[in-house]
């Protein structure tokens, strides 16, 4: 197969985007050289990598595999371009991270001091929700994932690195707020606000009131904790979240941690990765530095 690198990145990138007219932009050339560099592309291989129905571009079955193909590529090369630069006695390369929502509140202080310790390492992180990092997990987009649920169906390392202890908050002035001890069953028929479908949490939390027979009265699913506690906050429900998102001033103004018997549900923090990735250089650094910091 006669190939160029170039072929190869512009095709991911297409690939990434399903998009000719986006891959040109991010690629700073004109859509006519993208079509002809995936165009001749395919006639090296020949078979069509990529099929249009209506307005949306598709992968084919042979675009899938390249696209594999070309992740494993990329990845080598950077990982080289990293144990180069270690072996100049630097430090130096790119680190992707995917984490869920609730690890913005302390996620961006351990890449602080990591970045101060290794000031020539570039960082993406993405913040998003469960089922997006999971897609990005099977699809091996990035080094490193930090979760609270890590998925069974999928072969991974994974490792402890932080409690994650679930709590019931209220509003300040809810009924239950003075009261000390709480029996789980107090909270039948109580409003609550819930996490979206497929969040980690909400399963966690259906799970223990099943077991103990609690039914609540789901009136709102939102997709953030801050939305979550502006709702509580407006005498909306109450709902079960992370310890981490809460500060004390909220605490002491609108929000109240109730005393519930079984709670908090415990709950930790992982870090994964994929068991068949070779992790790089800079991946591996930052996996030991998280592993230091660790409270296990």
């Amino acid at each position: 197969m006669q190939a160029t690198l170039h072929q190869l990145k512009v095709f991911a990138t297409v690939a990434r985007h399903r998009s000719f007219t986006k891959a040109a932009d991010e690629l700073n050339i004109t859509q006519p050289t993208v079509s002809s560099q995936v165009k001749h592309l395919a006639n090296t291989l020949g078979l069509p990598l990529f099929e249009q129905i209506g307005k949306q571009l598709y992968l084919t079955e042979v675009g899938e595999a390249l696209l594999g193909t070309c992740r494993d590529i990329f990845d080598r090369l950077e990982n080289f371009e990293m144990q180069v630069a270690d072996f100049k006695g630097m430090k130096r390369g790119k680190l992707r991270l995917a984490a869920v929502t609730t690890t913005k509140y302390f996620v961006p202080r351990l890449l602080g001091s990591f970045c101060a310790t290794y000031p020539e390492i570039d960082i993406s992180l993405q913040v998003i929700n469960h089922q997006q990092l999971i897609q990005r997990m099977t699809e091996n987009e990035d080094d490193l994932y930090i979760l609270s649920n890590p998925p069974k169906d999928i072969n991974l390392e994974v490792q402890k690195i932080l409690e994650n202890p679930l709590v019931v908050v209220a509003k300040s002035d809810h009924p239950l707020a003075e009261k000390h001890n709480i029996s789980i069953q107090e909270l039948n028929g109580e409003s609550f606000i819930s996490r979206e479908a497929g969040s980690g949490t909400r399963r966690a939390i259906q799970e223990l009131l099943n077991k103990h027979k609690v039914s609540v009265r789901v009136r709102l699913e939102l997709g953030s904790n801050e939305a979550i506690k502006h709702a509580i906050a407006g005498g909306l429900g109450i709902s079960v979240l992370s310890q981490h998102s809460l500060f004390a001033k909220e605490l002491e103004s609108e929000l109240a941690i109730l005393d519930v018997r079984e709670f908090p549900i415990e709950r930790y923090w992982y870090v994964a990765y994929l068991s068949s990735k070779q992790l790089s250089t800079i991946a591996q650094t930052f996996l030991e530095y998280l592993l230091e910091q660790s409270q296990f």
